[in-house]
């Protein structure tokens, strides 16, 4: 095994432990000091403009994964050292999972909804994602959560799993760089409509391939193998998004409820296609099976990018590390 890819396997091994073990902190959170960084440079660049937002977009994503390319080699250049490299990758890998804290808060919302309160499940809501809370009653707060549950295993765990197997600790920072930038200036309000262009697009091109991973271990790995494959095949094209399409139809044939439909989001109605439409609606106990689905979806995403990684290396004619023998 090649010394990069063993520091590669453990640092992301370590990684994943660390993100099951503590989650996110509720302060002091690397993403979070990105995204105040960028919020500044929005301040400053913003205009009602494509160019403006492509600007700030390569300026904000460009920069971390510049700056964790610079630290990378910084690190490279202590030698054998693969300790600290080990350390380096782990750190960045726990920084950019969510697979933890998205399933605290989906079990939070889970866990008001079989308690009958639905109010508390509306304040919660809103940690997960940016739909009306008051404008949905229990079975719609339900399938919010489970939409945002599968969404987010995408972004969130397997995305930055397969651009770390590509890239490294700079591919992990870049990753979560552009799907930072997309949730805060990427979606469709007068403001971003424009400006946010280049992040969402962007964060099109990133996610793609880890939504198809995504999706491709959902079926596998979930309870109803053929009803998740025929979810995928017959409704994954009909999202409105290119990547969130196959991840939630897979996990609704997977789980074998509807997903789906008309929902309030930034202050608009969209009525979305319906995603397994021979489905069940969704029931609060549903909450807690699509945590695991994306648990058993994480750890497989961690195997196959530890296991990819010296073929993708291959692939992108990454060079091998100067100084560093087989191990």
């Amino acid at each position: 095994m090649r010394a990069d890819h063993a520091s590669f396997a453990c640092g992301a091994v370590l990684g994943f432990l660390g993100d099951l073990a503590t989650g996110d902190p509720r302060r002091g959170h690397p993403v979070a000091a990105f995204g105040r960084a960028a919020a500044a440079a929005e301040r400053r660049l913003w205009r009602d403009h494509r160019g403006y937002g492509a600007l700030h977009t390569a300026l904000c994503a460009g920069g971390a994964a510049a700056g964790a390319a610079l630290l990378t080699r910084a690190v490279r250049a202590l030698g054998r050292r693969r300790g600290a490299e080990v350390a380096l990758t782990a750190a960045a890998t726990w920084a950019v999972l969510g697979g933890t804290s998205l399933g605290r808060e989906a079990r939070a919302v889970g866990g008001a909804l079989a308690a009958g309160d639905l109010e508390v499940a509306r304040e919660r809501l809103p940690h997960l994602c940016g739909r009306d809370p008051q404008a949905l009653d229990g079975p719609r707060i339900a399938r919010a959560v489970v939409e945002s549950v599968a969404e987010n295993t995408s972004d969130a765990v397997v995305g930055a799993l397969v651009w770390g197997a590509v890239g490294g600790v700079p591919g992990l920072i870049g990753f979560r760089a552009v799907n930072t930038l997309d949730a805060m200036v990427g979606h469709k309000s007068p403001r971003y409509r424009r400006f946010g262009w280049a992040a969402a697009r962007l964060d099109d091109v990133a996610g793609w391939p880890g939504a198809r991973l995504t999706a491709t271990l959902a079926t596998l790995a979930g309870p109803d193998p053929r009803g998740a494959w025929r979810a995928w095949r017959r409704d994954g094209r009909r999202h409105p998004s290119p990547n969130a399409g196959p991840v939630e139809a897979s996990f609704a044939g997977a789980l074998g409820v509807r997903l789906g439909g008309t929902l309030a989001y930034g202050g608009r109605v969209e009525h979305r296609p319906v995603l397994n439409s021979g489905g069940r609606p969704v029931e609060s106990a549903d909450i807690e099976r699509a945590i695991r689905l994306s648990r058993r979806v994480g750890v497989l995403a961690l195997g196959v990018s530890i296991a990819a990684r010296p073929v993708l290396r291959a692939l992108t004619g990454r060079p091998r590390a100067l100084g560093r023998g087989d191990g």
